[in-house]
């Protein structure tokens, strides 16, 4: 069955049909008469309807979350020890627990306080650039007990960490021809 994406169509038809009647209709003609069938004003609304409806669909990158179970551990593990920045923060009152976006270029992390919101223990890989120059970054701080190596894998170089919850980060700088 035909529907609105298919008004161009539905006018060819059109006009053939009056054709065979002896009614000669202009393309344009019929593509009004087609957006009149389904109640829209002219040819240039359903045109932007069926652009609309023809959008690509877009999927950007997912958005981990990572749980913690103390909040100043997640600062300093995120913000002074991984160079993430605080884009936003929401409790849903005084006292429970935080939720909030972090940031470094364009990598978005959220961490929460919540408990339904995601388990402890999970992996996030982190596709990034100039890993070596980062590895430095992380050997200059002082974060106690964590001293992450660079390892050289098939598909690229990474480093990976553990925060203080058990939540892991593969940062990976991979070759050309891995993603």
């Amino acid at each position: 069955m035909r529907d609105f994406r298919d008004a161009k169509s539905m006018a060819k038809s059109l006009r053939t049909a009056l054709a065979e009647t002896g009614v000669d209709v202009s393309h344009s003609t019929a593509l009004e008469l087609v957006a009149k069938q389904f109640d829209l004003p002219d040819w240039n609304v359903l045109s932007a309807k069926i652009a609309e409806a023809g959008a690509a669909v877009n999927i950007r990158p997912a958005i981990p979350i990572i749980r913690s179970f103390d909040e100043s551990k997640a600062r300093e593990f995120y913000i002074d020890y991984l160079g993430f920045t605080v884009d936003w923060e929401h409790r849903h009152e005084e006292g429970l627990p935080l939720y909030m976006q972090v940031s470094r270029s364009d990598c978005l992390l959220h961490i929460s306080g919540h408990h339904n919101d995601a388990t402890p223990g999970g992996r996030s890989f982190v596709p990034m650039h100039r890993i070596e120059d980062f590895h430095k970054e992380l050997q200059s701080r002082d974060y106690p007990n964590l001293n992450p190596g660079l390892e050289s894998m098939p598909w690229g170089a990474q480093v990976t960490v553990s925060d203080p919850f058990g939540n892991k980060l593969t940062f990976c700088e991979q070759r050309s021809g891995n993603g």
